[in-house]
């Protein structure tokens, strides 16, 4: 008997709370049509609007790819990272426990030379409208850091470094710039020890060969001289100093051949090696905007202005029923005399 009761009960309620639907149900369609419509014709202004001035502008996020290989740290660059992962705990950024080479290169995109160095070069202070009376360096280095995005993937070794704005070539030049500033900060910190040997090489072999070049040149100088050095009488002099440029050059010959065979050799060895920092993808100007998605903001709208509404009646008619019942209303007005 309780239990059909209770069914009783609940479909009353029911059938009470769908009259409250029907009963206001002009109000409902009403907020709902108008919000609805609002929507539509703020993202299709928006949408009009030059970017400088519209409310809700199309953002553009290029992203450029660079391949790292996530060699454990050691030595002077595991204690480097050591360092940089306690300024970076002290700043309020979060790095991985673990010194690696993609966590240097997410680090180095956070750092205030580079942050600076984009602001001044694309001018982003006045950009932004970045209040210059009140810390302008470090508002721009915050809004920089929300829009510089970077994600590693330690499946494939590939770190994606993106950049978000409404000018679609700006954001595009800002990644290239990133990825520019990591390859030469790579390379400054000597993290690839086979390309600084490679460049180190490349260098010997330059200034061996022109020392054989010159040297060439002076013994064919003074083999011009033989005939009138033997008239004068100083062909001996002569001779000692062509042996010795003969012995200087044999031997930078020697210097030069076992120059190029390990130049050659370790070509080969970074052929069958994977470099510690290499660009696969730079950023290009995106046809395609990343944001706002005016359609599900529509839709987002319009359903809680449908909800906001559908609360709204039962306020109202909360209240009315207050109104209606004595009862209710010297509760009230015992609560607000006691008060």
């Amino acid at each position: 008997m309780e239990t059909e009761k209770d069914s009783s009960e609940n479909e009353i309620s029911l059938m009470d709370l769908l009259a409250v639907l029907w009963q206001r149900r002009k109000m409902i369609i009403a907020i709902t049509l108008t919000a609805a419509v609002g929507v539509v014709v703020f993202s299709v202004i928006s949408l009009a609007l030059p970017s400088k001035i519209s409310p809700l502008p199309n953002q553009y996020t290029p992203a450029a790819l660079m391949l790292i290989e996530n060699r454990s740290a050691g030595g002077n660059l595991s204690s480097m990272l050591g360092n940089m992962s306690s300024l970076a705990a002290l700043a309020g950024i979060a790095m991985p426990s673990s010194s690696n080479l993609s966590q240097l290169a997410i680090f180095l995109t956070t750092t205030n030379s580079l942050l600076d160095s984009i602001v001044d070069d694309f001018d982003l202070i006045e950009r932004y409208n970045i209040n210059t009376d009140r810390s302008p360096r470090a508002e721009s280095r915050e809004i920089l850091k929300k829009l510089i995005e970077t994600e590693f993937n330690s499946g494939s070794g590939v770190l994606s470094v993106s950049f978000t704005d409404t000018d679609p070539e700006i954001a595009r030049d800002v990644v290239n710039y990133i990825v520019n500033y990591l390859s030469m900060r790579f390379d400054e910190l000597g993290l690839d020890k086979n390309k600084i040997e490679k460049e180190n090489l490349e260098i010997n072999l330059e200034n061996t060969y022109e020392e054989i070049l010159n040297l060439e040149e002076q013994v064919r100088l003074i083999e011009q001289s033989v005939a009138a050095a033997s008239r004068t009488g100083s062909l001996p002099a002569i001779s000692i100093e062509i042996n010795r440029l003969s012995i200087e050059l044999s031997a930078m010959r020697q210097v030069y051949t076992q120059l190029r065979v390990q130049y050659e050799l370790l070509k080969v060895s970074m052929a069958s090696e994977q470099p510690v920092f290499q660009i696969l993808e730079m950023a290009e100007v995106p046809d395609r905007k990343s944001k706002p998605s005016r359609g599900l903001l529509c839709v987002i709208v319009t359903f809680a202005a449908f909800f906001f509404s559908v609360f709204l009646a039962f306020s109202l008619n909360a209240i009315s029923n207050i109104k209606k019942d004595p009862a209710a209303l010297a509760k009230l007005r015992g609560e607000n005399e006691t008060q």
